[in-house]
């Protein structure tokens, strides 16, 4: 095998918005996708990118948190029976949520590059990304509630 047609020889892909592969499917696999430049493109592709990398980070902090509340990380004292009883399935909880932020965030990152690789992209939020991101808002208010209640019948 020559290295040209090695799936993994990282030499520039050329994307044509006439064809219809599927950009990131295109061998070789880890290689940068050339895009013409004109009007915004290339604003667009960096706010695109920036849109993954906030889902991306939301999803780390998703993650430490589901971490903390499983293993009921307490400084000064420790976790009362029923922190101790609720700490795996709200942890859990925000391990899948931490997953679904990931997920819609690398969806829509492939989404949005393949349309404009066609010159067919729409900067817009889906229906996915407002669904995943109310659940995880709620989430993220439902456990601050319960948190608080907890403490507070707690000192009392």
């Amino acid at each position: 095998m020559s290295r040209s047609s090695h799936p993994l020889s990282p030499h520039p892909i050329d994307l044509d918005p006439t064809s219809e592969t599927h950009p990131f499917l295109t061998f070789p696999l880890f290689s940068p996708l050339l895009f013409p430049n004109t009007s915004s493109d290339a604003r667009d592709h960096c706010a695109n990118e920036r849109t993954f990398l906030s889902w991306l980070r939301l999803s780390v902090y998703m993650a430490i948190v589901s971490v903390a509340i499983t293993i009921s990380f307490h400084l000064k004292t420790q976790p009362t029976a029923i922190e101790k009883r609720l700490a795996l399935p709200v942890g859990l909880l925000f391990w899948v949520l931490s997953f679904a932020c990931l997920a819609n965030g690398f969806a829509n990152y492939v989404k949005t590059v393949t349309k404009y690789g066609r010159r067919r992209a729409l900067v817009q939020s889906g229906w996915k990304t407002q669904i995943v991101f109310t659940v995880v808002s709620c989430a993220i208010v439902a456990v601050c509630v319960l948190l608080l209640s907890t403490n507070a019948k707690q000192r009392r």
